[in-house]
């Protein structure tokens, strides 16, 4: 077994469910993953993760996404709608970006099944991976289950544009990288980001509005970034990771627009962890937190979080 230990803001509702999308991701890739925090030392949170080989798990999970390579996934025989749909005329919330609504229409592929029954070309799922490596969908966001889809982008956003440049960069049609993503990240200072995946920031345009960081309204910012040009720092690898931890859990939405979370001590298997991190009892120590769900346009963004008293 390999342990990492890599700095987490608990009070960061995205950093937290990421760690979960860290197991998720090394349970898959190395097998017998857990994960837990310490929070022993003030101002210190951790996060550790453990699975099975040599390997660093933070690191083997950061290499497979910057190795990925993205695809939609559709119903076979869907027909795309016309790409104005897909690009939109003009933004109708403010985090979302002029490139945005300029990407290219991506790479799909059929699957015989879909969780919804029909496909809606904005929300479909993704699918990831690449080499020798297990490919990987996501679409917790539109699931088909009963459970709150916690999708908190909106308008002429595409979950595969959002997932694309949070993993590839955002391109501009020249060719251009106007924003990074995680694989530049990686590649620009592999050891930092490893060491301290969720601290590396960089400007980024829209995002799954998972790290309050990025978050913004006009309101609170006092004019709107969108309108300057101007660009907010977040970290791709919470916007990515945050959509995968998701995939097997939720956050307790007890009221609108409310939310809870919790953190756990020990270390946990994935199949605790989505349970603990929705606010079950009795299975390890935890600490409880709540945050607010702002309205950006249609969007909604994460805020920081506040500790809750324990019980």
């Amino acid at each position: 077994m390999a342990d990492a230990t890599i700095p987490v803001d608990l009070f960061n509702p995205g950093q937290v469910f990421a760690c979960l999308g860290f197991m998720e991701a090394a349970d898959i890739l190395l097998g017998d993953a857990e994960g837990g925090f310490d929070w022993s030392e003030i101002g210190q949170d951790r996060f550790r993760l453990r699975a099975a080989g040599s390997e660093n798990p933070v690191e083997a999970v950061l290499a497979f996404l910057a190795a990925s390579t993205l695809r939609e996934a559709v119903p076979e025989g869907w027909t795309s709608p016309d790409t104005k749909a897909r690009r939109g005329p003009a933004p109708d919330s403010e985090t979302e970006t002029k490139t945005e609504r300029s990407a290219d229409v991506p790479d799909r592929t059929a699957v015989t099944t879909f969780a919804t029954g029909t496909a809606d070309a904005m929300s479909l799922p993704v699918v990831f991976g690449g080499g020798n490596r297990p490919r990987v969908t996501l679409d917790h966001w539109t699931d088909g289950s009963s459970r709150n889809p916690f999708k908190l982008y909106s308008g002429n956003r595409s979950a595969f544009g959002i997932a694309s440049a949070m993993l590839a960069g955002k391109h501009a049609k020249n060719g251009k990288l106007e924003s990074k993503g995680l694989r530049q990240l990686f590649e620009d200072d592999r050891a930092a980001l490893v060491r301290a995946p969720f601290h590396v920031l960089t400007p980024m345009g829209g995002s799954f509005n998972f790290d309050p960081r990025g978050a913004w309204t006009g309101l609170d910012a006092g004019y709107s970034p969108n309108d300057q040009d101007h660009d907010v720092l977040a970290s791709p690898v919470v916007e990515f990771l945050a959509a995968w931890g998701l995939e097997h859990a939720r956050p307790d939405e007890y009221q609108t627009r409310k939310v809870r979370y919790a953190v756990w001590r020990p270390l946990l298997p994935p199949a605790l962890a989505r349970a603990v991190i929705g606010g079950a009892q009795g299975i390890a120590q935890t600490r409880g937190f709540g945050f607010g769900l702002a309205m950006s346009g249609k969007n909604k963004v994460v805020c920081f979080a506040q500790e809750e008293p324990s019980t």
